[in-house]
Protein backbone atom coordinates (compact mmCIF):
# COMPACT_ATOMS: atom_id res chain seq x y z
CA UNK A 1 0.00 0.00 0.00
CA UNK A 2 2.58 2.48 0.89
CA UNK A 3 4.62 1.61 -2.34
CA UNK A 4 1.38 2.04 -4.45
CA UNK A 5 0.61 5.69 -2.33
CA UNK A 6 4.26 6.84 -3.18
CA UNK A 7 3.54 5.76 -7.21
CA UNK A 8 0.21 8.13 -6.93
CA UNK A 9 2.05 10.75 -5.55
CA UNK A 10 5.14 10.51 -7.68
CA UNK A 11 2.68 10.55 -10.83
CA UNK A 12 0.33 13.55 -9.36
CA UNK A 13 3.47 15.61 -9.05
CA UNK A 14 5.10 14.50 -12.38
CA UNK A 15 1.28 15.99 -13.82
CA UNK A 16 1.67 19.07 -12.06
CA UNK A 17 5.31 20.08 -13.09
CA UNK A 18 4.01 19.08 -16.64
CA UNK A 19 1.25 21.58 -16.59
CA UNK A 20 3.25 24.35 -14.46
CA UNK A 21 5.64 23.83 -17.86
CA UNK A 22 3.17 23.88 -20.42
CA UNK A 23 2.36 27.45 -22.16
CA UNK A 24 -0.84 28.88 -21.41
CA UNK A 25 -1.18 29.27 -25.30
CA UNK A 26 -1.44 25.43 -25.67
CA UNK A 27 -3.77 24.32 -22.42
CA UNK A 28 -7.04 23.76 -24.17
CA UNK A 29 -9.58 25.50 -23.42
CA UNK A 30 -13.58 25.50 -24.12
CA UNK A 31 -15.43 28.66 -25.03
CA UNK A 32 -19.14 28.59 -26.07
CA UNK A 33 -19.50 31.06 -28.91
CA UNK A 34 -22.90 32.99 -29.79
CA UNK A 35 -24.06 29.49 -32.22
CA UNK A 36 -24.24 27.80 -29.15
CA UNK A 37 -21.24 25.78 -30.48
CA UNK A 38 -18.68 24.46 -28.37
CA UNK A 39 -15.09 25.88 -29.59
CA UNK A 40 -11.47 24.20 -28.54
CA UNK A 41 -9.50 26.68 -28.14
CA UNK A 42 -5.33 26.13 -28.46
CA UNK A 43 -2.60 28.44 -29.89
CA UNK A 44 -3.87 32.28 -29.42
CA UNK A 45 -0.66 33.77 -31.60
CA UNK A 46 -2.51 34.04 -34.90
CA UNK A 47 -6.09 35.39 -35.16
CA UNK A 48 -7.59 36.31 -37.89
CA UNK A 49 -10.29 38.66 -37.47
CA UNK A 50 -13.46 39.01 -39.56
CA UNK A 51 -15.83 41.83 -39.29
CA UNK A 52 -15.05 45.42 -38.28
CA UNK A 53 -16.59 45.76 -34.73
CA UNK A 54 -15.14 42.10 -33.88
CA UNK A 55 -11.60 43.46 -34.75
CA UNK A 56 -12.13 46.81 -32.96
CA UNK A 57 -12.77 44.97 -30.00
CA UNK A 58 -9.95 42.85 -30.27
CA UNK A 59 -7.80 46.03 -30.58
CA UNK A 60 -9.70 47.86 -27.54
CA UNK A 61 -8.66 44.84 -25.51
CA UNK A 62 -5.24 46.06 -26.13
CA UNK A 63 -4.54 42.25 -28.15
CA UNK A 64 -4.15 43.68 -31.46
CA UNK A 65 -1.04 42.02 -31.68
CA UNK A 66 -2.44 38.81 -32.26
CA UNK A 67 -4.13 39.77 -35.44
CA UNK A 68 -2.36 38.93 -38.27
CA UNK A 69 -5.35 39.33 -40.99
CA UNK A 70 -8.89 41.06 -41.18
CA UNK A 71 -11.37 41.61 -43.61
CA UNK A 72 -12.10 44.33 -45.30
CA UNK A 73 -14.81 45.98 -43.13
CA UNK A 74 -11.81 46.05 -40.38
CA UNK A 75 -10.64 49.04 -41.35
CA UNK A 76 -9.96 50.68 -37.27
CA UNK A 77 -7.59 51.57 -36.02
CA UNK A 78 -4.90 52.04 -38.32
CA UNK A 79 -3.04 49.01 -37.28
CA UNK A 80 -5.93 47.12 -38.08
CA UNK A 81 -6.29 49.12 -41.85
CA UNK A 82 -3.18 48.09 -42.63
CA UNK A 83 -3.35 44.28 -42.17
CA UNK A 84 -3.60 41.55 -45.08
CA UNK A 85 -7.37 41.34 -45.58
CA UNK A 86 -8.92 38.17 -47.10
CA UNK A 87 -12.17 39.91 -48.60
CA UNK A 88 -15.76 41.04 -47.81
CA UNK A 89 -17.04 39.45 -44.43
CA UNK A 90 -20.14 38.32 -46.65
CA UNK A 91 -18.48 36.97 -49.42
CA UNK A 92 -15.67 34.83 -47.83
CA UNK A 93 -13.70 32.20 -50.06
CA UNK A 94 -12.70 28.47 -47.60
CA UNK A 95 -8.99 29.46 -49.65
CA UNK A 96 -8.90 33.07 -48.92
CA UNK A 97 -9.41 32.88 -45.07
CA UNK A 98 -7.49 29.75 -44.81
CA UNK A 99 -4.54 31.23 -46.94
CA UNK A 100 -3.53 33.69 -43.62
CA UNK A 101 -2.91 30.56 -41.62
CA UNK A 102 -4.50 31.22 -38.43
CA UNK A 103 -4.71 29.60 -35.44
CA UNK A 104 -8.19 30.89 -34.47
CA UNK A 105 -10.67 32.76 -36.60
CA UNK A 106 -13.09 34.47 -34.64
CA UNK A 107 -15.99 36.64 -36.70
CA UNK A 108 -19.59 38.49 -36.80
CA UNK A 109 -22.01 35.66 -36.62
CA UNK A 110 -23.38 37.82 -39.79
CA UNK A 111 -20.23 36.72 -41.66
CA UNK A 112 -21.06 34.54 -45.08
CA UNK A 113 -21.35 32.89 -47.00
CA UNK A 114 -23.25 29.77 -44.89
CA UNK A 115 -21.38 27.21 -46.80
CA UNK A 116 -17.86 28.87 -46.49
CA UNK A 117 -18.56 29.05 -42.50
CA UNK A 118 -19.80 25.54 -42.75
CA UNK A 119 -16.53 24.98 -44.53
CA UNK A 120 -14.13 26.39 -42.21
CA UNK A 121 -15.90 24.85 -38.88
CA UNK A 122 -14.98 21.61 -40.30
CA UNK A 123 -11.19 22.69 -41.65
CA UNK A 124 -9.99 22.10 -38.15
CA UNK A 125 -9.16 25.49 -37.11
CA UNK A 126 -11.15 26.86 -34.45
CA UNK A 127 -14.16 28.95 -35.54
CA UNK A 128 -15.93 31.14 -32.53
CA UNK A 129 -19.30 33.41 -33.72
CA UNK A 130 -19.40 36.47 -32.48
CA UNK A 131 -23.14 38.13 -31.78
CA UNK A 132 -23.64 40.71 -34.91
CA UNK A 133 -27.11 42.28 -34.22
CA UNK A 134 -26.91 46.30 -33.61
CA UNK A 135 -28.16 47.72 -30.89
CA UNK A 136 -26.14 48.97 -27.62
CA UNK A 137 -27.05 45.98 -25.28
CA UNK A 138 -25.05 43.80 -27.76
CA UNK A 139 -21.93 45.24 -27.58
CA UNK A 140 -21.25 43.96 -24.04
CA UNK A 141 -22.10 40.65 -24.94
CA UNK A 142 -19.86 40.53 -27.73
CA UNK A 143 -16.89 42.34 -25.55
CA UNK A 144 -17.48 39.72 -23.17
CA UNK A 145 -17.25 36.55 -25.20
CA UNK A 146 -14.15 38.07 -27.42
CA UNK A 147 -12.25 38.91 -23.77
CA UNK A 148 -13.14 35.18 -22.58
CA UNK A 149 -11.91 33.76 -25.79
CA UNK A 150 -8.40 35.59 -25.71
CA UNK A 151 -8.39 34.83 -21.67
CA UNK A 152 -8.38 38.28 -20.65
CA UNK A 153 -11.60 38.85 -18.70
CA UNK A 154 -10.60 41.10 -16.13
CA UNK A 155 -10.04 43.82 -19.40
CA UNK A 156 -13.32 42.91 -20.74
CA UNK A 157 -14.81 43.84 -17.84
CA UNK A 158 -13.62 47.18 -17.68
CA UNK A 159 -13.96 47.61 -21.24
CA UNK A 160 -17.82 47.10 -20.57
CA UNK A 161 -17.83 49.35 -17.90
CA UNK A 162 -16.14 52.48 -19.94
CA UNK A 163 -18.65 51.95 -22.77
CA UNK A 164 -21.69 51.37 -20.21
CA UNK A 165 -20.57 54.78 -18.55
CA UNK A 166 -20.64 56.73 -21.48
CA UNK A 167 -24.08 55.47 -22.80
CA UNK A 168 -25.17 56.35 -19.25
CA UNK A 169 -24.10 59.89 -19.50
CA UNK A 170 -25.42 60.50 -22.99
CA UNK A 171 -28.54 59.22 -21.80
CA UNK A 172 -28.91 61.33 -19.32
CA UNK A 173 -27.30 64.14 -21.25
CA UNK A 174 -30.64 63.55 -23.23
CA UNK A 175 -33.27 63.77 -20.91
CA UNK A 176 -36.26 65.46 -21.47
CA UNK A 177 -34.81 66.80 -25.01
CA UNK A 178 -36.64 66.05 -27.90
CA UNK A 179 -36.62 63.40 -30.17
CA UNK A 180 -36.17 65.37 -33.99
CA UNK A 181 -37.23 62.48 -36.98
CA UNK A 182 -34.18 61.41 -38.80
CA UNK A 183 -33.92 59.90 -41.90
CA UNK A 184 -31.15 57.15 -42.90
CA UNK A 185 -30.17 56.77 -46.45
CA UNK A 186 -27.54 54.00 -47.19
CA UNK A 187 -27.53 54.72 -50.78
CA UNK A 188 -29.12 56.84 -53.51
CA UNK A 189 -27.78 54.59 -56.67
CA UNK A 190 -29.53 54.54 -59.59
CA UNK A 191 -32.11 57.00 -58.09
CA UNK A 192 -33.28 54.48 -55.51
CA UNK A 193 -33.65 55.51 -52.12
CA UNK A 194 -32.26 52.67 -49.55
CA UNK A 195 -33.20 53.77 -46.07
CA UNK A 196 -33.10 51.83 -43.05
CA UNK A 197 -35.78 50.80 -40.94
CA UNK A 198 -36.62 49.23 -37.91
CA UNK A 199 -34.46 46.83 -36.26
CA UNK A 200 -31.40 47.96 -38.43
CA UNK A 201 -28.42 49.38 -37.05
CA UNK A 202 -29.07 52.71 -38.55
CA UNK A 203 -32.46 52.62 -36.12
CA UNK A 204 -30.52 51.84 -33.00
CA UNK A 205 -27.94 54.76 -33.52
CA UNK A 206 -30.63 57.50 -34.36
CA UNK A 207 -32.56 56.27 -31.36
CA UNK A 208 -29.09 56.38 -29.10
CA UNK A 209 -28.19 59.59 -30.34
CA UNK A 210 -31.81 60.95 -29.23
CA UNK A 211 -33.71 60.87 -32.41
CA UNK A 212 -36.55 59.11 -34.19
CA UNK A 213 -36.69 57.39 -36.95
CA UNK A 214 -38.43 58.66 -39.46
CA UNK A 215 -39.36 55.36 -41.40
CA UNK A 216 -41.86 52.85 -40.45
CA UNK A 217 -43.40 50.06 -41.90
CA UNK A 218 -40.22 47.63 -42.48
CA UNK A 219 -37.44 46.31 -41.12
CA UNK A 220 -33.50 46.33 -42.15
CA UNK A 221 -32.50 48.34 -45.40
CA UNK A 222 -34.81 48.43 -48.13
CA UNK A 223 -36.33 51.01 -51.23
CA UNK A 224 -38.41 53.49 -50.19
CA UNK A 225 -40.42 55.24 -52.64
CA UNK A 226 -40.68 59.55 -52.90
CA UNK A 227 -43.81 59.69 -51.27
CA UNK A 228 -42.88 57.48 -48.52
CA UNK A 229 -39.67 59.56 -47.82
CA UNK A 230 -42.48 63.04 -47.92
CA UNK A 231 -44.57 61.35 -45.59
CA UNK A 232 -41.97 60.94 -43.17
CA UNK A 233 -40.88 64.16 -42.74
CA UNK A 234 -37.49 63.94 -41.60
CA UNK A 235 -36.29 66.81 -39.91
CA UNK A 236 -32.61 65.34 -41.02
CA UNK A 237 -31.12 63.55 -43.17
CA UNK A 238 -28.35 60.79 -42.02
CA UNK A 239 -25.74 58.96 -44.41
CA UNK A 240 -22.48 57.39 -43.99
CA UNK A 241 -19.13 59.50 -45.41
CA UNK A 242 -18.40 58.54 -48.52
CA UNK A 243 -15.34 59.62 -51.51
CA UNK A 244 -17.40 62.29 -53.86
CA UNK A 245 -20.42 62.61 -51.73
CA UNK A 246 -23.03 64.33 -52.53
CA UNK A 247 -23.58 67.78 -50.41
CA UNK A 248 -26.15 69.46 -48.64
CA UNK A 249 -27.26 71.85 -51.57
CA UNK A 250 -27.04 69.24 -54.49
CA UNK A 251 -29.32 66.57 -51.94
CA UNK A 252 -32.05 68.90 -51.32
CA UNK A 253 -32.14 70.27 -54.72
CA UNK A 254 -33.39 66.66 -55.37
CA UNK A 255 -37.06 65.20 -55.06
CA UNK A 256 -38.37 64.09 -52.86
CA UNK A 257 -35.80 65.46 -50.47
CA UNK A 258 -36.84 69.02 -51.28
CA UNK A 259 -40.21 68.63 -49.86
CA UNK A 260 -38.88 67.30 -46.47
CA UNK A 261 -38.49 69.37 -43.41
CA UNK A 262 -34.70 68.94 -43.38
CA UNK A 263 -34.35 70.78 -46.41
CA UNK A 264 -35.45 73.84 -44.80
CA UNK A 265 -32.05 73.90 -42.81
CA UNK A 266 -30.59 71.90 -45.39
CA UNK A 267 -29.63 69.22 -42.64
CA UNK A 268 -27.39 66.32 -43.91
CA UNK A 269 -25.55 64.64 -41.18
CA UNK A 270 -22.32 62.66 -42.94
CA UNK A 271 -20.26 60.15 -40.49
CA UNK A 272 -17.77 57.40 -41.31
CA UNK A 273 -19.94 54.18 -41.99
CA UNK A 274 -17.89 51.63 -39.29
CA UNK A 275 -18.21 54.25 -36.67
CA UNK A 276 -21.74 54.90 -36.80
CA UNK A 277 -23.29 51.74 -37.53
CA UNK A 278 -20.12 49.70 -36.20
CA UNK A 279 -21.79 49.07 -32.64
CA UNK A 280 -18.21 48.73 -30.98
CA UNK A 281 -16.07 50.54 -28.33
CA UNK A 282 -16.29 53.64 -30.25
CA UNK A 283 -20.30 53.67 -30.39
CA UNK A 284 -20.40 55.63 -27.28
CA UNK A 285 -18.36 58.33 -29.16
CA UNK A 286 -20.73 58.28 -32.32
CA UNK A 287 -23.58 58.20 -30.62
CA UNK A 288 -22.67 61.79 -28.71
CA UNK A 289 -21.49 62.81 -32.16
CA UNK A 290 -24.73 62.57 -33.77
CA UNK A 291 -26.29 63.66 -30.79
CA UNK A 292 -24.80 67.03 -30.98
CA UNK A 293 -25.41 66.79 -35.13
CA UNK A 294 -29.23 66.27 -34.10
CA UNK A 295 -29.42 69.18 -31.07
CA UNK A 296 -27.24 71.46 -31.60
CA UNK A 297 -29.26 73.84 -28.71
CA UNK A 298 -28.28 71.12 -26.16
CA UNK A 299 -24.92 71.38 -24.05
CA UNK A 300 -23.12 67.34 -24.60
Amino acid sequence: MQIISRRRLLTAGAVAILAAATPASLLARTVKDVAGDDVALGKLDRILSIGGDVTEIIFALGEGRRVVAADTTSMFPREAFQLPKVGYMRALSTEGVLSASPDLIIASAGSGPPEVIAALKKSGIPLALVDYRPGAEAIAGKVALIADILDVKAKGDALNRTVQAELTALETALTGAGRPRALFVLSLTGGRIIAGGAKSSAHEIITLAGGTNAVEGFEGYKQASAEAIIAAAPEAIVMMRRDGDIGADALFAQEPFSRTPAARTKKLIQMDGSYLLGFGPRTPAAARELAKALHPGLSL
